[in-house]
C-alpha cells in the first residue's frame, strides 16, 4: 500500500459485562425515583406553591355555622383550618403543615392530616402532634362578621 492509502484499524467491541449494564440500570431508576420523592417533599406539589401559609389580607372562608361547635372545618382550598371551641368562639391556624408544606387533607377525632409525610396536628391548638413536623401551625386571626368567617 501506499502512504496515501490507510489500512483500516481493527478495533475490538467488547460488550459490556451484564453487572455493568444492570448496575446503570438500577441506578437510573434509582435517580428517577429519588427525583420523584423530592418532589413529592417540596412545598410546589398540591401545596400552593408561592401563597403564604398564613393569609397576608383577610380572606372570606364561609358561613360561620359550617364550623360546628365543639369542632372544626378544615377550609384546604384556603389553606385554613377553624376549630369551635364554643359557640361564636373560633380559632384559626393554617393548614399548611410546618414540615414539608403539604395542606392539611382530612380531620379525624380533632387531629389535622398531613398526606405527604403523616404528621399530626391538634386543629384547637395548632400543637404537633406526631411528627415528621416540629413546629406547631401558625395561628391565623378569625372573626364572625355578619354570619361568615373572615380570616386574617
Amino acid at each position: 500500500m501506499s502512504a496515501s492509502q490507510s489500512t483500516p484499524s481493527l478495533r475490538w467491541e467488547v460488550p459490556p459485562a451484564r453487572r455493568t449494564v444492570l448496575k446503570g440500570a438500577a441506578a437510573i431508576v434509582g435517580a428517577a425515583a429519588g427525583g420523584v420523592a423530592l418532589t413529592a417533599c417540596s412545598t410546589g406539589t398540591g401545596s400552593g406553591a408561592g401563597s403564604p401559609a398564613v393569609p397576608t389580607e383577610p380572606v372570606e372562608l364561609g358561613a360561620a355555622s359550617e364550623v360546628p361547635v365543639g369542632g372544626a372545618k378544615l377550609f384546604r382550598e384556603k389553606k385554613l383550618v377553624v376549630s369551635c371551641a364554643e359557640a361564636g368562639q373560633y380559632k384559626a391556624f393554617s393548614a399548611q403543615c410546618t414540615h414539608a408544606g403539604c395542606v392539611l387533607d382530612k380531620i379525624v377525632e380533632g387531629e389535622g392530616n398531613c398526606p405527604c409525610h403523616g404528621s399530626r396536628f391538634d386543629v384547637t391548638t395548632g400543637k404537633v402532634l406526631r411528627g415528621p413536623a416540629s413546629d406547631p401551625l401558625p395561628e391565623v386571626p378569625v372573626r364572625a362578621e355578619g354570619g361568615k368567617l373572615i380570616a386574617g
